[in-house]
């Protein structure tokens, strides 16, 4: 069948005449057979001027970049025009501040998956649409740190994996060293623990976690939030990149201005409160007790911050209600893929002077913006940021503020 692409959807992949293609752009000419609906292995007929040959010797077999055929304008393109659409779709608009993009090479967490084979471990990413693992040794997108933590990864898998069985291994760059979780492995037993914990010490991590169990701390595998040292929970949430976090750090700091009293909501442990606490006191709102508990000690023992006060709470079950925001000048809000409807027809009745809203989902950002923008909001900037490099993943930071 020949098919010329009209789009890419949301998800990254090329549709055309109702058919979805794999590693396509919108105007090519391509062909191929189609199987359930998709050309998995198209021959392309008419490239387009987009078209770039990918970086990585891997990207034709493995899923874990999308669009490396594409120039980087396209992509840049593409992604502020996913999250314009989903802001039209709400009845919205923005000015939109220029794309900040994270390089190649500096994914400091990332989840592979193993498994023992006849001769070792094999350690890598999915192929696309399936199951089976492609090693990643000239892999573009991960920190160079995280590459040299493969061969450590590949001893845990052939220690305690299975032939039958996969291993995801989360492994994040930390002050400490290499912060590696282990799921999927088998049941602990005495001379396992040990094996692990000399695997541990031998390959130098900072911390290996099996199934939720800290089997070994050599160091602990801290996170810089500013001023502050903290030491997440195994596995816990952490920006994509350094670069990434950055600019989202300086988005959020230039929405609040010079806010004095802020709440932080979803806060993590701490990405944003603890570097604005510099300069503002924050409460943070978080719904894992083990994250809150973290960033409460990175603040106690860090040097110079304002006060931070730490809650638990599910903000999706219990929102902060206005009396509780009263003494918040300003608001900054980082919710998961769901949103955070709840919360925000909450802050709509507080009427918060300014909100920092930080999003990884667009369509749910911009229902929970147009909530805001009936109560009364402006919606005064929408910056994208492109942390998941070659991926269809979107990532953005907004300004929302009450006209004075």
């Amino acid at each position: 069948m020949i098919v010329t692409i009209e789009r890419l959807g949301h998800l990254g992949d090329a549709i055309g005449q109702g058919v979805f293609v794999s590693g396509a752009l919108p105007g090519e000419t391509v062909e191929g057979e189609v199987h359930e609906g998709r050309i998995a292995a198209p021959r392309i007929l008419t490239p387009s001027p987009d078209r770039v040959r990918p970086p990585c010797p891997h990207a034709r077999s493995c899923g874990g970049c999308l669009l490396q055929h594409a120039s980087d304008g396209f992509v840049e393109r593409w992604k502020q025009e996913v999250v314009r659409s989903a802001l039209a779709g709400q009845g919205l608009d923005a000015p939109f501040r220029p794309m900040a993009v994270s390089p190649p090479a500096t994914r400091r967490r990332a989840v592979l998956s193993g498994r023992r084979t006849k001769g070792g471990a094999l350690v890598g990413f999915h192929a696309r649409q399936s199951g089976t693992i492609i090693p990643i040794p000239e892999c573009k997108l991960l920190h160079p740190d995280l590459m040299q933590t493969i061969p450590a990864l590949e001893t845990l898998v052939r220690a305690a994996g299975s032939r039958s069985g996969e291993l995801s291994l989360t492994v994040t760059r930390s002050l400490g060293g290499p912060d590696v979780a282990v799921t999927g492995g088998k049941a602990l037993d005495a001379p396992l623990r040990a094996e692990l914990a000399r695997i541990a010490e031998e390959r130098s991590l900072a911390r290996l976690t099996w199934e939720g169990e800290t089997i070994a701390l050599r160091v602990p595998p801290a996170q810089a939030f500013g001023a502050a040292r903290v030491v997440p929970p195994a596995g816990a949430f952490l920006q994509a990149t350094a670069e990434g976090e950055a600019a989202l750090l300086a988005a959020v700091r230039d929405a609040i201005g010079e806010a004095r009293t802020v709440t932080d909501l979803f806060a993590g442990v701490g990405t944003f409160a603890l570097p604005l606490a510099a300069a503002a006191e924050v409460h943070a709102v978080e719904g894992d007790a083990s994250m809150t508990a973290a960033l409460d000690r990175g603040w106690r023992q860090a040097q110079g911050l304002k006060r931070v006060t730490v809650e638990t709470r599910d903000l999706f079950r219990r929102p902060l209600e206005p009396d509780e925001l009263r003494r918040a000048e300003a608001v900054v809000i980082d919710p998961p893929r769901a949103g955070a409807e709840a919360q925000c027809a909450a802050l709509a009745r507080a009427r918060v002077p300014v909100i920092a809203f930080v999003s990884c989902n667009p369509v749910t950002f911009a229902r929970d913006a147009a909530l805001l923008v009936r109560a009364g909001y402006r919606l005064d900037w929408v910056q994208v940021v492109d942390q998941f490099r070659w991926s269809a993943h979107v990532e953005l930071a907004a300004r929302l503020s009450l006209p004075d």
